[in-house]
């Protein structure tokens, strides 16, 4: 997921750095790779549960952390990099301020009673569409069940904008980008958008 609030770092460079909740990765290990975009066939199906939890999946989260800081993204699911496996990866603040840090491995989004489900409207982007944004509601509050890379069972609960990135992720890894829940002329917008943009960071070409 493509972070919205890009252009205003230099404005919160003041501010006290904020709560943490996970641990910051090491990336020494991990290796950036280019993000697939709109188009790519792994982008549009549904990705293979992973079943290993090895140390090739252990480094598929490192290069994914190291992907997603190149591309400047708060989320990066596995398939950004070509990789046809439920996992994504998150730094990504919430909007009190709380960064969140973590991966999640086939993670399933939980249904939300009717009572949580406050819709927020806000501008949405996505590494896989690069320079488009379109606003999207979503319900404010989300949770995903899934496993860490070492196959433990794990729960991540969110609100605000790190909502809208664990249901961006999840959507991303059962085969659906957010433009897919655009209204035709929205999507089509996105779409333009995107093809009048230059994306910052390294992408895959489409045959």
């Amino acid at each position: 997921m493509a972070d919205e609030h890009a252009h205003d770092h230099d404005e919160l460079d003041e501010t006290p750095e904020p709560k943490v909740v996970g641990e910051e990765p090491d990336l020494s290990k991990g290796t950036a790779r280019p993000i697939t975009v709109v188009g790519n066939p792994v982008l549009h199906h549904e990705c293979r549960d992973v079943t290993a939890f090895d140390a090739d999946l252990a480094a598929l989260v490192d290069d994914m952390f190291v992907s997603m800081y190149a591309a400047e993204g708060v989320g990066l699911a596995a398939n950004q990099i070509g990789v046809d496996l439920k996992v994504f990866v998150y730094d990504c603040p919430d909007d009190e301020g709380v960064r969140h840090i973590g991966h999640v491995v086939n993670p399933v989004l939980e249904e939300l009673p009717a009572g949580r489900r406050t819709l927020d409207d806000s501008p949405e982007g996505c590494l896989s569409v690069p320079t488009a944004y379109q606003d999207l509601a979503r319900p404010d509050y989300a949770a995903v069940t899934g496993q860490d890379k070492h196959g433990n069972p794990i729960r991540v609960e969110g609100t605000g904008f790190f909502a809208r990135c664990l249901q961006h992720e999840t959507d991303h890894l059962y085969g659906y980008l957010y433009i897919d829940r655009l209204s035709k002329r929205d999507r089509k917008d996105a779409l333009r958008q995107m093809a009048d943009g230059t994306p910052k960071y390294a992408t895959v070409p489409n045959d």
